[in-house]
């Protein structure tokens, strides 16, 4: 990891957030967090030689992090509607919070894996120590459970 290029690192995460964002200002923000995040969380790469898909999936996670409704217009938006609009923040992270802990042991650490620590299905499979089908299978019904859990709050 020491011979990693951060210039070739942030590039490429400005490449991938442009693919997602396209607007050149929000992509630079996002490519700015990716990087930043990929060399706080570089020891956590299972493949250092070859850390570009690793860094690729960092950088579309940023960038759809990015991605919120904004208002029409941020500076018409009232005080009381900045705090109503950071109350139903609050209330969404509780709601999914609830829903994460309705799930099984295994799925709460894939559905946190995945989405918190960006990791891909391989570091999935290997971190739990199942296969990568399990995992990819495990995952896409928690999600669809974390989902209908959600629906019902």
């Amino acid at each position: 990891m020491a011979d990693w290029n951060w210039s070739l690192v942030r590039a490429q995460c400005l490449r991938e957030a442009r693919g997602v964002l396209g607007s050149a200002g929000t992509a630079e923000d996002a490519a700015q967090e990716a990087t930043v995040r990929a060399w706080r969380r570089r020891d956590s790469c299972l493949t250092p030689e070859r850390p570009s898909p690793w860094i690729s999936r960092i950088a579309r996670n940023e960038a759809l992090r990015q991605v919120r409704p904004a208002a029409a217009d941020p500076l018409e938006e009232s005080a009381l509607g900045a705090e109503e609009s950071h109350e139903d923040d609050v209330l969404a992270r509780a709601d999914i919070a609830r829903a994460l802990e309705g799930l099984q042991g295994i799925d709460r650490e894939l559905v946190r894996g995945r989405f918190w620590d960006d990791l891909d299905y391989r570091q999935l499979s290997v971190r739990l120590d199942i296969t990568e089908g399990t995992a990819r299978v495990r995952l896409h019904r928690a999600l669809g459970r974390l989902r209908e859990a959600l629906v019902e709050t």
